[in-house]
């Protein structure tokens, strides 16, 4: 993917979205796109309170190992782009 106009729509199972993020610029744009969720389907996010969702964020990446183990995925020792999109879009649900 070379620009962020080519990410994947946003859904309920927006894996497709994560997966394609390689730049910091892709980055930018799921993250513009997860506002856009949250201000205009508040009720989507299971965590929707900034402190509900960065609590969520903080638990998920503690657990994340299990999802890379559970994937047959090695876990990296230094994160991508879409690493961080991943965290923050399982905050939004996770509890």
């Amino acid at each position: 993917m070379n620009s962020e106009s080519e990410l994947p729509d946003l859904d309920d199972t927006d894996d497709d979205a994560v997966e394609a993020i390689e730049t910091r610029q892709q980055f930018a744009e799921f993250v513009r796109r997860l506002s856009n969720e949250i201000r205009n389907h508040p009720g989507s996010w299971e965590n929707s309170t900034l402190a509900d969702f960065l609590e969520a964020a903080a638990a998920w990446s503690d657990d994340m190992d299990g999802l890379y183990a559970n994937q047959n995925r090695a876990n990296p020792d230094v994160p991508e782009w879409r690493m961080f999109a991943m965290i923050l879009s399982a905050a939004r649900i996770y509890e």
